[in-house]
């Protein structure tokens, strides 16, 4: 099964700084979403990507278009996972949603669907993805979950082959080195991030 997208142009320009309410959104992702660890998985991305445009300085406006990319990003993979990542830009693009939020959906895994990264928004997406669900994962095994969490315990788990298979451990090096950002410095941002939600 191929999930190309078989293009690299979304949405209509024309639209830039169209975004949902967070109602709105949050709608979609209720109605769309059935599993609730996916869900959460959808909401810590969010949060990941909201924190890291305000630390980037980003106004409220874009952090909420950062936080829209990461809550949305695989809002049809729970039901339709076989048009995964086509269902929903072709939704947010019958809504009229800026361009930028729906190529940073189209372009979080470019070896399925054929799109690469090019923007902040892009690259910060793709890093949280994959390594946000190892780092979860890790917490549910531990007693205080993310509490006393270190970069250690976190690159321990991510040399386990075993450990999250599912994970890509490439897709992680690849989003750390097109961000430009140290592991390291990653996964001490999620850790403390997720650990407040």
């Amino acid at each position: 099964m191929s999930l190309q997208l078989g293009r690299t142009s979304f949405g209509n320009p024309a639209n830039k700084g169209n975004v949902l309410s967070k109602e709105e959104a949050y709608q979609l992702l209720d109605s769309w979403v059935l599993n609730p660890r996916l869900k959460l998985h959808m909401q810590q991305v969010g949060f990941l990507m909201k924190c890291w445009a305000e630390k980037a300085g980003l106004d409220a406006a874009e952090q909420w278009k950062w936080e829209m990319a990461g809550l949305l990003h695989d809002a049809d993979w729970d039901q339709w996972p076989e048009t995964h990542c086509r269902k929903i830009i072709e939704e947010l693009e019958q809504r009229n949603i800026d361009p930028e939020i729906i190529r940073a959906i189209a372009s979080h895994g470019h070896t399925h669907f054929g799109v690469e990264p090019e923007t902040l928004m892009d690259k910060m997406l793709y890093a949280f993805d994959e390594l946000s669900g190892l780092i979860h994962a890790y917490s549910l095994m531990r007693p205080n979950a993310y509490e006393g969490m270190d970069i250690k315990g976190v690159k321990k788990r991510l040399k386990e082959k075993t450990f999250a298979a599912n994970v890509s451990r490439e897709d992680i090096e690849d989003a750390c080195s097109r961000a430009e950002i140290n592991i390291d410095e990653l996964i001490a941002f999620i850790v403390s991030k997720q650990s407040m939600m």
